[in-house]
């Protein structure tokens, strides 16, 4: 997964310039027809949205904004690669939006099931886990 940290302006509900939206649309056309891209989205400002704090057992709704923009993000692409040093040279290839000198962009690496150790998965959760899987990659018509 690649992150975009968000700034000062995703959090002020800045929205990017033409030539910017029409740099990461050509980017993510790329990671299209490299047949990698599984999502890639923006994320609307955090005034916008909300956490789920937990305390003492319970849930509580904590409504946006959260802290410092440089502790949040703006954006991902969720791609599926053969490797971490795959998916760096695909970070690097993300447009760099005006501004975002000092903010940069995080690559983390996804769990998958079989990431999970056998003795963290009975044979029964690791069925109904591709069961899921397949429903998501090829979801039932209406």
């Amino acid at each position: 997964m690649i992150v975009g940290k968000a700034s000062e302006e995703t959090e002020a509900g800045v929205l990017p310039s033409r030539e910017l939206v029409d740099n990461m649309t050509a980017f993510n056309e790329s990671l299209a027809k490299a047949g990698v891209l599984l999502a890639a989205e923006g994320l609307h400002p955090s005034s916008r949205g909300a956490q789920i704090a937990y305390s003492g057992g319970r849930a509580r709704v904590v409504d946006g904004p959260f802290a410092e923009a440089k502790e949040l993000i703006a954006g991902f692409w969720l791609i599926q690669v053969k490797s971490r040093e795959e998916a760096l040279e695909w970070a690097l290839r993300v447009p760099v939006p005006p501004g975002h000198d000092g903010i940069g962009l995080d690559v983390w690496q996804v769990y998958d099931a079989q990431d999970m150790p056998e003795t963290s998965l009975t044979p029964e959760t690791a069925q109904r886990h591709a069961a899921l899987r397949a429903t998501l990659d090829h979801p039932a018509g209406p």
